[in-house]
């Protein structure tokens, strides 16, 4: 399997390194924590297994999918945080449950193995039905199990989710129309609330007012963080002219010459995850130069084990949060497999749900 490189950027070996940065901190149980002893979330977990996949590192992968599927509860949702193995937080968040339908999508784009699928299709079907069970009647998915409160983000990186099990489903042969339905509500709800600049504004008057119009108050209001601003881009609602001026219209608040994306526009913070989705996001609509200079922008936070730091404060230069995340070098090493686009899997941004000649290309 191909290591993908980012000339001038970073090599194949680079991306290499950086995978096993990541499995190093991998537990003997498949888990993968933000870092040695550190806390563990279903969903950056997920991102991480993907990076592995992406490394060449397959059993890796499938150890950490493997976890998932022993560790999930009836109802087919995780807890939100994990500490060695023990649950810390019950909350169950329902784009953590989602995001596994992308891994497992992705892993059998890199690998073309459909008994993969069909070991893990009973937990992706739990985890999707899980998910759509607390869909709004406006389209939004409500972020947590019995908190009626609808994130942008989340709700955007599900609607990725559910396009990639839909995909999961026709290729086992058990068909979801009702996973289609719901990502195509959530689209158009999406799309209304990230084209409509007063979106947020009108959305707190009307639930002033008391006012039940279509989609009231369909998100709540995040708009200081930069996932709310791109991430409608990256999880596929939005698309095309639209897209690109979403992206256009907020750039100078979020994104820091020379060193990356603001997690939140109104503190001094760059952060390696938050530039490298940002970079995603561009490739999704075609916009490979400045997605290249983002990722390399970020390369500050490099270690030479391969290893990224969270996040740098611009004022003080001082590293912050002080930690090396699983998931920071994870996402760099998905914004380079995307950028390299040799493989059907780098894709899994551009295309959500996307096949491609799978079973004649997963060895390239």
């Amino acid at each position: 399997m191909s290591v993908p490189d980012l000339p001038g950027v970073l090599s194949a070996d680079d991306i290499r390194v950086t995978v096993a940065s990541i499995a190093a901190e991998q537990e003997s149980t498949g888990a993968i924590p933000w870092h040695r002893a550190a806390q563990l979330d279903p969903w950056d977990h997920v991102e991480a297994a993907m990076a592995l996949d992406v490394g060449g590192e397959t059993q890796r992968a499938e150890a950490a999918y493997d976890w998932l599927r022993r560790t999930q509860r009836a109802d087919g949702s995780w807890a939100s945080r994990y500490e060695s193995g023990v649950v810390a937080d019950v909350t169950a968040e329902t784009n953590h449950a989602a995001y596994l339908a992308v891994g497992c999508w992705h892993h059998f784009l890199c690998t073309g193995d459909d008994d993969f699928l069909a070991r893990m299709w009973p937990t992706i079907r739990r985890a999707l039905d899980f998910v759509t069970g607390c869909q709004a009647p406006g389209g939004e998915i409500w972020w947590a199990a019995g908190d009626e409160v609808a994130l942008l983000t989340g709700s955007s990186s599900i609607h990725q989710a559910l396009r990639c099990g839909v995909a999961i489903a026709d290729r086992v042969g058990a068909p979801q129309p009702d996973w289609d339905l719901a990502a195509d509500l959530l689209a158009d709800v999406i799309r209304e609330h990230a084209t409509d600049k007063d979106a947020a504004g009108k959305d707190a008057a009307r639930e002033k007012a008391g006012e039940r119009g279509r989609h009231p108050a369909a998100f709540a209001d995040k708009d200081r963080f930069s996932m709310d601003w791109y991430y409608p881009v990256l999880g596929g609602a939005l698309r095309g002219e639209p897209a690109k001026q979403r992206l256009r219209e907020r750039w100078d608040e979020f994104v820091v010459p020379g060193r990356g994306a603001r997690c939140v526009s109104d503190r001094p913070w760059v952060t390696g995850a938050e530039t490298c989705e940002l970079a995603l996001a561009l490739d999704t609509v075609g916009d490979r130069d400045a997605a290249t200079e983002l990722v390399a922008a970020m390369q500050h936070l490099r270690e030479p084990d391969g290893s990224y730091w969270t996040g740098l404060v611009l004022t003080d230069g001082v590293r912050w949060p002080v930690e090396r995340t699983t998931w920071t070098a994870a996402a760099v090493v998905l914004a380079v497999d995307a950028l390299h686009a040799a493989h059907p899997r780098s894709e899994i941004f551009r295309t959500p749900g996307f096949a491609g000649e799978v079973a004649a290309n997963h060895s390239r």
